[in-house]
């Protein structure tokens, strides 16, 4: 079966900027790859993320070294082989798995044996600012069950721990820090997340740099996200993390993204699936993926000013399945 790979760089401008321990955005860059085969197209989008190492130009260039492969007919199977995981590996699967729904007549969903997938709630994302600003954001997000706050930004975050929570009329929160707290901050920020009622702390230290996770008790169970990438990290995680947050463009798609939930459920882990800022496009296989999660983070075209034609349907926090149109 002939096929022919085609590569798109696209921006979507974010709705207001979106900031993270890390730094601040204002648009999301994605690369989309599209195979083609018996006048049918499959699609798969992805985030290049500096901290993996990863731009718009790498990516494109590893989906470009792929390309001989794939249009010769490489599966999935033999994609796994053939790029690390990874941004560029999630484009190409989830195209080839949008591709093989499309020729079979047989959804994505039934392929991995959720045939009857449901609407799920998603988490909303409150950027980190001032603790009067990522109150302000909390209020104009009132309504919303439950909520992923911002942190790691230095000294102050008691303060916006606290002020969220004035605020947050009984919401959910879950913090997430982006590997910003330090041995020294864990402590005293872990029992202000606990006062707060926080039900989850996402990746508080840095990616091997969280032994003393092992070492002090959860008053609030914690989430590796930084630390997780595929199933092979699993095993360094164990007495460090409550929870595991897989993201397929982590995982290198929903390949490699199914086996890691089925190995991160047997070894004891709870499971969040999460998203980097992105289109419907990304968001439509890690919903259906996020039918198994205990906690689902899958709000990134909640924060564009536009999506992408055939997008995914919103009714406030709770996400419904993708149409054919968009994807799988």
């Amino acid at each position: 079966m002939a096929r022919r790979l085609s590569v798109t760089v696209e921006s979507f401008e974010l709705a207001q900027a979106f900031t993270i321990a890390r730094g601040s955005k204002r648009e999301a860059r994605v690369v989309t790859a599209h195979v083609e085969a018996e006048g049918r197209v499959g699609r798969g989008e992805c985030v290049p993320y500096a901290r993996y190492g990863e731009s718009i130009e790498s990516v494109t260039a590893a989906i470009e070294t792929a390309r001989a492969a794939i249009e010769a007919g490489a599966t999935r199977a033999a994609l796994q082989a053939l790029l690390p995981a990874g941004a560029a590996r999630n484009a190409l699967d989830c195209a080839l798995w949008d591709l093989e729904a499309k020729l079979s007549g047989r959804g994505v969903a039934e392929a991995i044996g959720t045939a009857a997938p449901r609407a799920i709630e998603t988490a909303y994302t409150i950027s980190l600012g001032s603790p009067e600003e990522m109150a302000a954001a909390v209020r104009a997000a009132s309504g919303r069950n439950l909520l992923k706050i911002k942190v790691g930004g230095g000294e102050g975050d008691i303060e916006r721990i606290r002020a969220v929570r004035r605020e947050s009329g009984g919401a959910r929160l879950i913090l997430d820090a982006n590997e910003g707290w330090t041995a020294e901050t864990i402590r005293p920020n872990m029992l202000a997340a606990a006062e707060a009622g926080a039900i989850l702390i996402e990746q508080p230290l840095p990616a091997g740099q969280d032994e003393i996770l092992s070492r002090i008790p959860h008053p609030v169970p914690v989430c590796a996200d930084e630390s997780l990438h595929q199933t092979g990290d699993l095993r360094a995680l164990v007495g460090r993390y409550d929870y595991v947050n897989i993201k397929l463009d982590k995982t290198g798609g929903l390949t490699e993204a199914l086996a890691l939930i089925e190995a991160a459920s047997a070894a004891g882990f709870g499971v969040m699936v999460g998203c980097m800022v992105a289109t419907s496009l990304a968001m439509a296989p890690a919903v259906l993926l996020a039918q198994r999660a205990h906690v689902v983070d899958l709000d990134g075209p909640l924060l564009l000013k536009t999506d992408r034609p055939n997008g995914l349907h919103y009714a406030g926090s709770l996400v419904s399945p993708p149409a054919p149109q968009l994807w799988g």
